[in-house]
């Protein structure tokens, strides 16, 4: 039982330190130590920038990108389901049934909602 326990310790240990090392490296090591314009200054692709460096982008944008990304993430769940589709039983069919009504409906309100509009 201890030893279960052991490798979810070292899970969380590994989760701590895998995002963090990176972190206190760079402000320690790796970052830049005295800042100056040039430095600081906005490139995009190694080309200074013309004109205003702040553009705001519309939330419309983002929500799109959002709704795209969740609607293919739950295709990538429903792909093993298409793989097994004559091994599994009525249970799991109607489960599946379940899940894509439950993504049509979220489609019909962030329809309604406007969110799909590209103006």
């Amino acid at each position: 039982m201890l030893n279960d326990w052991a490798f979810i310790g070292l899970f969380l240990i590994m989760a701590a330190i895998f995002p963090g090392a990176p972190i206190v490296l760079n402000s320690l090591i790796f970052g830049p130590k005295k800042s100056n314009p040039v430095k600081n200054s906005a490139y995009e692709c190694g080309i200074e920038t013309v004109g205003d460096t702040w553009v705001q982008f519309k939330v419309q944008y983002y929500i799109f990108a959002l709704v795209f990304v969740v609607f293919d993430v739950e295709t990538v769940f429903l792909f093993p389901f298409a793989v097994a589709f004559g091994q599994v039983g009525l249970f799991a069919v109607v489960e599946v049934v379940f899940f894509i009504l439950i993504l049509a409906a979220a489609l019909v309100y962030a329809w309604r909602k406007g969110a799909l509009q590209w103006v």
